[in-house]
């Protein structure tokens, strides 16, 4: 009963946090556009970092969920 209630408690702070990670979002679109409406390369330099930051966090979890499958699947034999 107390796992349920952390994960609960851990679910509500970071609903809470979103909004903030959006806003940054928000901003860093709001740039590429003003800068590639005037000349083009630095709004293509922009999206390319976001890009390139939001993936690895996914190439992060995916290598732990690997890592972890294949723990699990050697223990159990």
């Amino acid at each position: 009963m107390k796992n349920w209630k952390t994960l609960v408690i851990l679910g509500l702070v970071l609903a809470f946090c979103i909004q903030d990670s959006t806003a940054q979002c928000v901003m860093c679109k709001a740039v590429a556009e003003d800068a590639s409406s005037t000349t083009g390369i630095i709004g293509k330099g922009i999206n390319s970092g976001i890009l390139y930051l939001m993936g690895i966090p996914y190439i992060l979890l995916a290598t732990l969920g690997f890592v972890f499958f294949r723990k699990r699947k050697t223990s159990a034999q």
